[in-house]
C-alpha cells in the first residue's frame, strides 16, 4: 500500500486550504533558516569585534588617546560605540566642571542607554524566530485536522468503507503536520541557542561598562582634588594681597604726613611770624588729624 502512495502526488492532489497551509509553513521554514544564518554571522562578528576591542583597550593606553583613535572610525559598533558615547559624556560633564557624583551618574546612564541600543540591534529577528517556533506546529495541526475532516467526508459518500478510501486524505493531512514540525524544531533550537549567546554578550558588555565607570571614577578624584587645591590657594592669596595693599596705603600716608610736618617746621624757622598766627597753627593741626585718620 505504501509503495503506491507518492508524497508529491498527495501534496498536489490535496485540497486548496491544505496547499495554502503547506505553502505558508514552507515559507516560515525558509524564513527561520534565513534568520538563523543572520543571527549566527551577527553573533560571531560581535564576539570577535568585542574581543579585539578589549585586547586593544586593556593594552595599557591612555583613555584620551583611545578616544581620539576611535573618533576617526566611521562605523562604530559593539563595545567600541559604547565606549565612545560613554567617554564623550564624561568629557562633556568634565568641561562644565560638574560634581563627581553627577558626572558618574550621567556616564552610567549614557552607558546603559548605549548598551540597550546595541542589544536591540543584536536581537533583531529573534522574536520572529520565536514566533515561527511556537506557531508552526499549530498551523500544521490545523492543516491536519482539515485534511482528516475531508477524508471522513469523502468516506461517508462511498458505499464501501475501507482503509484504502481514507488513507490518501489522512496521509496528506499528516504531511501538513510534518512540515509544521520541520519549520518549528529548528526555529526553537535556534531561538534557545542565540538567546543564551546574546545574553552572554550582554553580560560581557555590562561588565566592561562597570569597569569603565570605575576607571573614570578613579580619574575624576585626583582632578577634583587638584581643582580644590588651586581654588584654596587662590582664596588664601586674595586676603594677603588686600592686606599688602592696605599696608602700602598706610605707609604712603605716613610719608605724606612727615613731609608736611617737615615743610611746616622749615616755614616756622624761616618766618617766625607764622608761629604766632593761630589760624595757621589750627589749620596745620587739622591737616595732621586728617592724615592720622586716613592712616
Amino acid at each position: 500500500m505504501l509503495e503506491t502512495i507518492n508524497i508529491i502526488d498527495l501534496i498536489l492532489e490535496s485540497s486548496l486550504l491544505v496547499k495554502i497551509v503547506m505553502g505558508l509553513l514552507l515559507m516560515a521554514s525558509l524564513l527561520g533558516w534565513l534568520l538563523i544564518l543572520r543571527l549566527m554571522f551577527r553573533t560571531r562578528g560581535a564576539s570577535s569585534h568585542d574581543n579585539q576591542f578589549e585586547e586593544w583597550f586593556w593594552s595599557g593606553g591612555n583613555l584620551n588617546k583611545l578616544y581620539q583613535g576611535i573618533q576617526s572610525v566611521g562605523n562604530r559598533q559593539g563595545l567600541e560605540q559604547i565606549f565612545y558615547l560613554g567617554f564623550s559624556e564624561y568629557l562633556k560633564m568634565q568641561r562644565y566642571s560638574h560634581p563627581k557624583e553627577d558626572m558618574i551618574n550621567c556616564v552610567e546612564r549614557k552607558l546603559r542607554v548605549s548598551l540597550g541600543r546595541q542589544q536591540q540591534q543584536m536581537e533583531t529577528g529573534l522574536s520572529t524566530l520565536a514566533s515561527i517556533g511556537s506557531v508552526s506546529p499549530y498551523v500544521g495541526l490545523f492543516g491536519t485536522v482539515w485534511g482528516i475532516m475531508n477524508a471522513f467526508i469523502g468516506l461517508s459518500q462511498t458505499q464501501q468503507a475501507s482503509l484504502s478510501a481514507v488513507a490518501p486524505g489522512i496521509a496528506e493531512a499528516l504531511i501538513a503536520t510534518a512540515i509544521g514540525l520541520f519549520a518549528a524544531i529548528p526555529a526553537v533550537l535556534g531561538y534557545n541557542h542565540f538567546t543564551a549567546k546574546l545574553n552572554k554578550i550582554y553580560d560581557s558588555r555590562a561588565l566592561f561598562c562597570d569597569e569603565l565607570t570605575g576607571m573614570l571614577l578613579r580619574e575624576t578624584s585626583p582632578q577634583q582634588k587638584a581643582n580644590a587645591a588651586t581654588h584654596a590657594t587662590t582664596h588664601n592669596n586674595t586676603p594677603n594681597a588686600m592686606n599688602n595693599s592696605v599696608n602700602n596705603t598706610n605707609t604712603m600716608n605716613r610719608q605724606m604726613s612727615n613731609q608736611m610736618q617737615n615743610q611746616m617746621r622749615q616755614s616756622h624757622s624761616t618766618n617766625p611770624a607764622h608761629s604766632t598766627n593761630p589760624a595757621m597753627n589750627q589749620q596745620a593741626s587739622q591737616s595732621n588729624d586728617q592724615l592720622e585718620i586716613i592712616s
